[in-house]
Formats: structure tokens, sequence, C-alpha cells
């Protein structure tokens, strides 16, 4: 009697030799190219941080708790490079361009991913893919020609009306009379950053498994409950992801950033005043650094730039460890 089984034929060895030395070159491959990203980062590090070592070496601890920034000789007093007034800066105008970026941008993600339809769902990714396309110069100009003239009445009648609140006040203080300040700035690194932020989110909100949604709305839940109850706990990473991409993008954001913030050396609570970043002040400086060691007090901000970064990168790393485990936790 004849037994019929279901195996397929046998590979030639040959076959399966050939398959496993193209799994040794992938493999091979794949380590090397890992391996040469993190050898480029040391580069840049290590280079960066031995150009910028004789400016550490002049101001020593002063160069991050200082906010005073003269790199000239002024009465026979040496040169005097802080950067606490630049952190400040990239800080203030970081956290206002998330403040616009992130809610708008979940908006349309989730807009895009639950309520719109197919053909107005593609025009408004083309929409968005263009805006990321417009180069950081063309948004400078625009802050500074339309954006912030237009916005003086705007931070003048803010200031009019809440200038004599405690805390408030300090806020929104007096305007610049060109507009050029934090809140500018900030504002037209959010309209950079919303492209980054949604196009991530979107792709996030789409890995979201139907069977949860439609077990939420069995459940009785509205479009809401089953977006806070399904949508956002299974996507909570990849929305901190994208957040610190644009985080990443705001804080070393350059041009644009240089031409609407104000370049005034200054910590100050008014976030209608004038001001500096880290890499605007970079910009702005990189050609006429000073007296020595001018240039290389401008490599130290960008080392510091740098550090900054991957702290801000490491602990949002382990705040989305930490979600996920709660998450295992709360479904096991």
């Amino acid at each position: 009697m004849t037994q019929i089984t279901d195996r397929p034929p046998a590979q030639p060895l040959t076959a399966r030799g050939r398959g496993a030395a193209s799994d040794r070159a992938f493999s091979a491959v794949s380590l090397a190219a890992g391996a040469l990203v993190l050898a480029i980062l040391v580069l840049i590090l290590v280079t960066t941080l031995r150009e910028a070592w004789p400016a550490l070496k002049y101001a020593g601890l002063g160069f991050v708790t200082s906010p005073s920034w003269v790199p000239l000789e002024v009465d026979g007093a040496g040169p005097v490079y802080g950067a606490l007034s630049f952190v400040y800066g990239t800080t203030v105008v970081s956290i206002i361009a998330l403040i616009f970026a992130v809610p708008i941008s979940i908006g349309i993600a989730l807009f895009l991913t639950e309520l719109a339809p197919t053909r107005l769902r593609s025009t408004v990714v083309t929409v968005i893919d263009l805006l990321a396309s417009i180069p950081s110069v063309v948004f400078g100009l625009w802050g500074i020609i339309v954006v912030g003239p237009a916005l003086v009445k705007v931070y003048n009648g803010l200031h009019g009306a809440l200038g004599d609140i405690p805390v408030l006040g300090s806020l929104f203080g007096e305007p610049v009379s060109s507009g050029r300040g934090f809140m500018t700035a900030g504002m037209i690194v959010a309209i950079m950053i919303i492209p980054i932020i949604t196009s991530i989110t979107r792709e996030v909100f789409a890995t979201v498994p139907d069977a949860d949604k439609q077990a939420a709305y069995a459940l009785g839940a509205t479009q809401w409950e089953m977006i806070r109850g399904a949508v956002f706990p299974h996507s909570f990473g990849g929305m901190v992801g994208a957040v610190m991409l644009g985080l990443g993008r705001a804080m070393g954001e350059t041009i644009a950033v240089a031409l609407t913030i104000g370049a005034a050396t200054q910590i100050t609570p008014n976030l209608f005043a004038a001001g500096n970043t880290l890499a605007s002040v970079i910009a702005l400086n990189f050609g006429d650094p000073g007296v020595p060691p001018g240039r290389s007090a401008l490599i130290a901000l960008g080392v510091l730039l740098f550090a900054i970064t991957v702290v801000i990168n490491y602990a949002a790393a382990v705040v989305v460890r930490r979600a996920d485990v709660r998450m295992k936790g709360a479904s096991a």
C-alpha cells in the first residue's frame, strides 16, 4: 500500500549551502552597517570634542552655568563664553513648538486613519508631504516677512489683557516691535515638525489591529472611547517616538530659527521677547566667531546640543519601555 505524504521534495545540498551562505553574508552586511552607524556617531563626538576642548578648558564649568556670551575683549578683559541662555532659548522654542505641533499632528493622524474618506485622505497626505519638502529658509523668510509682523498686534493684545496677572504677565510681556522672538520662532518650528510627527503617528495608528477596534465597539464604546481605549494604548510607543523625532528637529533647526528669534542673548520668562538657540547662534556667528577661542566655543555649543539630544532620546526610550511593561502586565 502506497503512503502519500505532503512533504516537499528534498532540496539539493548545493541549494541549501548557497542559502546558508547568503544568510551569513546578509548577517555580516547588516552587522557592518550597524557598526558603521555607531562608528560615525563616535567619530563625530570625538572630533567635535577635540575641536571644542580649548573653549571648554578656557571657560570651565562656566560654559554651562553662565548666561553671558561676549566673544570679544572688553576693557582688557578676555572673552566670556556661557551657553546657559542658548540652552534656555532652545528649550523654550522646542516646548512652544511641541505644544502647537503635537495636538495638531495627532488630530490629523486620527482624522486620516479613522474619519477621512479615501479620496480626501490621499489629498491630505500629499499636502503634508509637500509641507515637509519646503526648505527651512523659506519658512524663516515667511516668518520674518509675514508671520512676525502680523502677530505683533496679537502679542500686544495678549500683553494688554494678561499683563497685570501674576505669572501670566511675566510670560506674555512686552513684545518686540518686529515680532521676532521665542513665540514666533516656536510657531514656525511647529509648522515645520507637524509633517514629521503626523506621518509617523499615522503609520503607527494604521497598525492597530482591527479586531481591537471592533471589540471596543462590541462593548458599546463610542468612537472616542474606542480611540482612547484601543488606539492610544497600542500606539503609545510609536507616538512617543514620533514626538521625539519632532523634538530633535525642533532643537536642531537652524536657519528658520535664526531668522525669526531675534538674536538676543538673554534669559527671560517673556515669550514675546527676542532670544537665541544653540543651533541659531552657531549659524549666525560661525563666519565671525570673535577672538580665540571663539570658533572652538561655537563647536562646543554643537557638542552640548548633541549631548542634550542623546539624553532626551535615552529618557524617551526609558519611558517607552516602562509603558510597554505596564501594558503587558495589564493585558496578562
